[in-house]
């Protein structure tokens, strides 16, 4: 299964009008346990790969604050902080900090010193999760469970687990961002970028989207 049989599916499921009701009771298109090979970086719409740079030069720095987002602050990341502008989901944090574990490098060591091991793991989400998402006013519980990097076949691959994934932004800047680490995860052990699976628990598209999905029917 591929992105192209992902978007055939979520199509299929919007012409049957199977929904579900969200938090806040709009309808949503969602396929729960998708599981596929991610060979686009978008399964609907297209990437706005000036957002893209901003969010990947954010990560960079392993800023929690959205003002350190470079350029103007996108609303969304404003509704989601705290009073002070912090959140959880600044995925470099997750993977470069020392306060996180140093993820990345234990992972890329971990491949260096044993190319066939399946520990080569970062670790996004955390079971402080279940209070830390709204602390002080915050609203941000991590969409990012973990992500795997196996050596196979001469090339590195990853298996990104998602508990939850909005199609139209969240997997497009998602998406840009697992291939960005995966990328220097090969170059740190010299090898060629294979390719990632996704994976996640909630994979939808909510009802202010549905106009993609009628332009895939058209």
């Amino acid at each position: 299964m591929n992105v192209a049989d992902v978007r055939a599916g979520l199509l299929d499921l919007f012409l049957d009008e199977r929904f579900v009701t969200d938090k806040n009771g709009g309808l949503v298109v969602e396929m729960v346990g998708a599981s596929f090979l991610a060979d686009e970086p978008a399964i609907i719409g297209k990437p706005n790969a000036s957002y893209i740079d901003r969010e990947l030069a954010w990560y960079a720095t392993a800023s929690r604050y959205v003002q350190d987002i470079p350029g103007d602050t996108p609303k969304v990341w404003e509704q989601v902080a705290d009073r002070h502008g912090r959140i959880n989901s600044n995925y470099g944090w997750c993977i470069w900090s020392e306060e996180n574990g140093s993820q990345f490098g234990h992972a890329v060591q971990k491949l260096a010193h044993d190319p066939s091991s399946r520990q080569a793991v970062m670790i996004y989400n955390r079971p402080s999760m279940h209070r830390d998402w709204k602390l002080d006013g915050m609203s941000d519980f991590m969409c990012t469970n973990a992500v795997q990097y196996l050596v196979r076949e001469g090339a590195v691959d990853a298996v990104v687990q998602m508990r939850s994934n909005d199609v139209v932004f969240g997997y497009r800047n998602d998406w840009a961002w697992q291939n960005h680490v995966l990328g220097l995860v090969a170059r740190e052990l010299r090898l060629p970028q294979g390719n990632i699976t996704w994976q996640v628990g909630s994979l939808h598209v909510y009802e202010r989207h549905f106009h993609l999905l009628e332009e895939l029917e058209l």
